[in-house]
């Protein structure tokens, strides 16, 4: 008998695993906030005595070393990763003995060179931990170690993800880390809570592809930009993290604010993008609180700068550091909650409009010419964009906005308004004068708006 837990990461995309016979369990490419792990396995009432680790991760901090001195476990890493901590050594063919269960090693590279999988269950119930190798109707992509290692490693995800179907059976189920809004999938993933692998053999692109050099071009031609702070991900892994504090930052009053705002720390805002645009610190930037905080915020954050947070309550601001933990940006130098009003005593409190397509619409069939800024990335822009609009991917601005007019409005665009509302921040700290469309992409060729290629 073999039972799962799955631990969700939303905000990352994630899932970890606890799989156990009921008495002896082990627990499968945790996150940093060990919390919640230590709590799932006093709820099942079982003993971990592996902690594994599918690869070495790119969108997070693992927690899997920390918990694996916290619980007195083995931590399982590939031999390949060159660690800085004593672990058991994984290599391909490996068994380990987690209880009454069987766990055999599997070497699936693709995703990194390393990457292992796990498969683990008895006769009649078998399940395979995938990591960033078999995703749900997809693959992890192979382009996070450069470009030119891409198509190589592409062609190992391939092999890989076909070895898996070839010698499992089509009941065993498939249990990925990356694929639930992860920028780590190749290409979109299939909503799925669960599947196996006669399901995978259905969608998989690897096992549908009617070859590898189809498969290696579909998911070359695929693939799409991914945060900027996965670059220090792996460093940070294989040194060894230590435990992270997510306690609330200190707080700071108004005249701290305006002083770190001096020494060029990065000021976020974390409230609700309308609440922000209405009122603000003037030098803030608004990154609003939500399932993608840290994925944007990592994307824009200069690494290593410190950032001091804004919000509503204390809770508010605990979760933002809890999400900068798990990216490994580190403890925020303070935070500033309560009455906003008193951020007047810090700097100037700025405001600019929000609209929607429908008045965008309006305002050109009045006979003005907008500046229409398209901030979404650069594959969605060859997909369809407005018709005389500029475009700026979003994770550029703060560099180029110079190339942004300061003498009248900036209606400024993503997909869903998320990506729009940070880069209203950036444009509104450098300036000049945005209008922040917060409306879905869909929404634009029924207000009227042409849409060109």
């Amino acid at each position: 008998m073999i039972e799962i837990v799955t631990f969700e990461t939303p905000e990352l995309g994630d899932r970890s695993y606890l799989a156990h016979d009921g008495t002896v369990g082990m627990l499968v490419d945790p996150q940093r906030d060990v919390g919640r792990f230590l709590a799932g396995v006093r709820d099942a009432g079982v003993r971990v005595s592996h902690v594994l680790e599918t690869h070495m991760h790119n969108d997070y901090v693992t927690g899997g070393l920390v918990l694996a001195r916290l619980l007195g476990a083995d931590y399982v890493v590939s031999a390949a990763d060159r660690v800085a901590y004593p672990r058991q050594a994984a290599r391909d063919g490996d068994e380990l003995q987690v209880g009454s269960l069987r766990v055999q090693v599997l070497a699936t590279p693709g995703h990194t060179y390393s990457h292992l999988s796990y498969l683990a269950g008895d006769a009649q119930n078998q399940v395979v931990f995938t990591g960033g190798s078999m995703l749900y109707g997809a693959t992890g992509r192979p382009d996070l170690l450069g470009a030119d290692r891409t198509e190589d490693l592409a062609r190992a995800q391939f092999r890989s993800v076909r070895r898996l179907a070839g010698m499992l059976r089509d009941d065993t189920r498939v249990y990925p880390t990356h694929g639930f809004g992860s920028f780590c999938a190749a290409t979109p993933t299939a909503t799925l809570d669960s599947s196996t692998i006669g399901q995978q053999k259905l969608s998989n692109p690897a096992l549908t592809a009617a070859g590898e050099d189809e498969f290696v071009r579909l998911t070359v031609a695929g693939l799409t930009p991914y945060p900027r702070y996965y670059a220090h991900m792996g460093y940070l892994n294989l040194a060894g993290p230590v435990p992270a504090d997510f306690s609330p930052p200190a707080p700071v009053d108004p005249a701290e604010l305006a002083r770190q705002l001096r020494d060029g720390h990065w000021v976020v805002d974390v409230r609700n993008r309308r609440a922000y645009a209405a009122a603000h610190l003037q030098g803030s930037v608004g990154v609003e609180l939500g399932k993608d905080f840290a994925s944007y915020l990592g994307w824009i954050l200069p690494w290593g700068t410190p950032v001091t947070l804004i919000g509503d309550t204390v809770a508010e601001v605990a979760k933002a550091q809890r999400d900068l933990a798990l990216i490994g940006a580190g403890r925020a130098a303070g935070a500033f909650t309560g009455d906003l009003a008193r951020l007047e005593q810090a700097g100037p409190s700025l405001s600019y409009p929000v609209s929607g397509f429908a008045e965008l619409a309006k305002t050109i069939a009045g006979g003005a010419g907008p500046y229409v800024l398209d901030v979404r990335h650069d594959h969605e822009w060859a997909d369809g964009h407005l018709a005389g609009a500029h475009h700026i991917p979003f994770e550029d601005l703060a560099q180029r906005a110079a190339e942004v007019p300061d003498d009248d409005a900036v209606w400024v665009h993503c997909r869903t308004g998320m990506r729009a509302s940070i880069a209203a921040s950036i444009l509104d700290a450098a300036g000049r004068h945005p209008v922040l469309i917060d409306d879905d992409w869909d929404r634009a060729p029924a207000a009227g708006l042409t849409v060109a290629r």
